[in-house]
């Protein structure tokens, strides 16, 4: 039976991700940071008890930022692939906070390669790349458009996408990037902009919010469906 480590298991393409592979008969492995509530709603529907002799889905606390705790569970867990989906994702949020965005989205990146080098699991890794990287340049964009990114999580995405590929040619570690543009679902956060505009129809239609605020009205986006983008990450391994 293959193994997947999955990071940001709890986020919209976490939750896609696990279910597909599950289907697909694998034993997952998810990422999760401890928190005083429950935050695990989006995979609550695929989770089983670990004692049970079934289980197929199992949950360990760690944090990007924390390199020593990446080395044991990739010693522990010995994966046949890595997905890294974790990381301070919200563009906006990254002016506020730069430093975490770097240290998780950019230098993570490093520290899960780094983990898979130190431990010598024999694994296949995908990096979670973004549009976000593009930024400034002009569409259309390809595989080969140089980047030009205007936000400090774009540019912490930038140093994740380097460095995977410095790892893949410095070590001969079969790791790759999947450049993902927007894609939503149900699943999607409700601070971003598909989720925030729906959510407020309901709430204005139930009477209970007057009005929407958006920022950019100016901004085009590529929009695909989150479910159909995590079988391009597992068919790119």
């Amino acid at each position: 039976m293959k193994k997947a480590l999955i990071t940001g298991i709890t986020g919209q393409d976490g939750s896609y991700l696990a279910e597909l592979l599950l289907g697909k008969g694998y034993e997952v492995h998810g990422l999760i940071r401890r928190a005083s509530t429950f935050n695990t709603l989006r995979i609550d529907h695929l989770y089983q008890d670990p004692h049970e002799s079934d289980a197929r889905l199992f949950l360990h606390y760690g944090d990007l930022s924390d390199g020593a705790r990446l080395v044991t569970l990739m010693a522990e867990i010995r994966p046949d692939e890595v997905y890294n989906l974790a990381a301070q994702s919200h563009v906006r949020v990254s002016f506020d906070e730069p430093e975490h965005t770097g240290d998780t989205t950019g230098v993570g990146a490093m520290r899960l390669l780094e983990a898979v080098r130190m431990t010598g699991v024999q694994c296949r890794y995908y990096q979670a790349s973004s549009s976000e990287m593009f930024g400034a340049t002009p569409p259309p964009q390809n595989e080969e458009t140089p980047f030009y990114p205007r936000s400090p999580y774009g540019a912490a995405k930038v140093y994740a996408y380097w460095v995977t590929k410095n790892y893949r040619e410095g070590y001969g570690m079969y790791a790759v990037n999947g450049i993902l543009f927007n894609h939503e679902s149900p699943r999607r956060g409700e601070t971003f902009v598909t989720r925030k505009i729906t959510r407020a129809v309901a709430r204005i239609k139930a009477g209970v919010q007057d009005n929407v605020y958006l920022g950019n009205l100016d901004a085009v986006r590529d929009w695909g469906y989150a479910a159909e983008y995590v079988e391009g990450m597992w068919r790119m391994l």
